[in-house]
């Protein structure tokens, strides 16, 4: 049994069961979409969801837009397991979409499925900026933080909220939900509200899904029920530090035995070299000084631990400047650069230009989507960093 009531013999939603709710107040403003529980032993968020639900239909007519409550992972869900055939928040990529028909499809391709026709038929009529927030928790303890692709527009929104916010982690990922809605344009936000069986994370959640309900535009705070304890305990729970970048991720997979040290929470200061788990190959050490982020202390997942470190307000600040003037639109210049046929986003550079030009340049500028291709580094940046493509008016 889960720490906060829920356990197995509470799936909280039925197989295929997603839309908790659907409020609209003005249809042409903004668009707040909120998903629970991606994971299926993470369901906080879904609990959450399911508050916010219940002190809705009072709330509706002051909506100034549209709110979706949606559950992730819900056959997963039935289990309290991360997943069942494959990790749901690594399945969003072209070759699961594109992939045919299955006579007998996995249990989050089925799950994919599903979330892809609800969220196509909510984007499909939004005329006004769409954002997402996708609640989270994790195996460790610590600090409560957001996770943001790193696009102007959804620097903007994180910062309104007063919680750690991490920079970077879409470079280690691959298939995640919010790099696909980043892609499609929207504005997204993660949220990781604290360990898995705490009531402390089912109560971030719900305040955070207040709190963006009135970042996103869609309600006044004097509409918000409790909104000053909501508000401010999410200002009693921002103990660590305002902005991180993530440095590095310890990638694990199921033969590897690997197992995390124990008594690490996220933020926790490691050192380079310093031992913090072991796998069937020895001892794993930190290859580099920083913050321990996301400690794996459950079964599943191919994350064993990220690094990250503290960042000052004055490079976000700076890279906003470099973006806003279109720096970004002349870096193919440099020589070793070239700029991608019909991908104006995507850059080509030479191992000998990556090594005269640090990768925090491209950071700086908004290419922060990096994979090697031989001797040739491939960055990216996303299409729509400072405009909107949902908005009509």
């Amino acid at each position: 049994m889960d720490n906060f009531g829920a356990s197995k013999d509470d799936p909280l939603v039925e197989p295929g069961e997603h839309v908790i709710g659907a409020f609209v107040g003005d249809p042409a403003g903004p668009t707040l979409i909120v998903v629970g529980s991606v994971h299926g032993n993470e369901p906080a968020g879904l609990i959450a969801i399911k508050w916010v639900a219940e002190q809705m239909p009072g709330i509706e007519k002051h909506l100034k837009g549209r709110l979706f409550l949606i559950a992730g992972n819900s056959r997963a869900l039935g289990d309290r397991v991360r997943f069942i055939d494959q990790d749901l928040n690594r399945a969003w990529t072209a070759d699961e979409f594109s992939a045919r028909p299955r006579s007998d499809p996995s249990s989050e391709h089925l799950e994919l499925t599903e979330l892809v026709q609800i969220f196509d038929s909510i984007l499909i009529k939004s005329s006004d900026e769409v954002f997402i927030l996708d609640l989270h928790s994790t195996s460790a303890s610590g600090v409560p933080f957001a996770t943001v692709g790193d696009t102007l527009r959804n620097r903007d929104f994180a910062m309104r909220f007063p919680v750690t916010v991490l920079l970077g982690i879409e470079e280690q990922l691959d298939g995640t939900m919010l790099e696909h809605f980043n892609e499609l344009g929207a504005v997204t936000l993660g949220f990781e509200g604290g360990s898995h069986g705490s009531p402390d994370t089912v109560n971030n959640h719900e305040s955070m899904i207040w709190a963006a309900l009135a970042h996103a535009g869609l309600l006044d705070p004097v509409h918000i029920p409790d909104a000053d304890r909501h508000f401010a305990r999410l200002g009693e729970i921002a103990t660590g530090p305002r902005i991180v970048e993530v440095r590095y991720r310890h990638a694990i997979s199921a033969t590897d035995g690997f197992e995390m040290d124990p008594g690490y929470n996220n933020f926790d200061e490691v050192t380079k070299g310093e031992r913090v788990g072991v796998d069937k190959n020895g001892a794993v050490h930190a290859p580099e000084t920083g913050l321990m982020l996301m400690p794996l202390y459950q079964r599943l997942g191919t994350d064993g631990f990220f690094i990250g470190r503290k960042v000052a307000p004055f490079w976000l600040w700076l890279s906003a400047i470099l973006r806003k003037i279109g720096v970004q639109r002349m870096v193919h210049w440099l020589p070793g650069v070239t700029q991608t046929p019909g991908d104006p986003e995507r850059l080509i550079v030479n191992t000998r230009v990556a090594r005269l030009f640090p990768l925090q340049i491209f950071h700086l500028l908004g290419y922060r989507r990096r994979r090697w291709d031989g001797d040739k580094l491939i960055v990216r940046r996303r299409r729509h960093d400072t405009v909107s493509p949902f908005r009509r008016n």
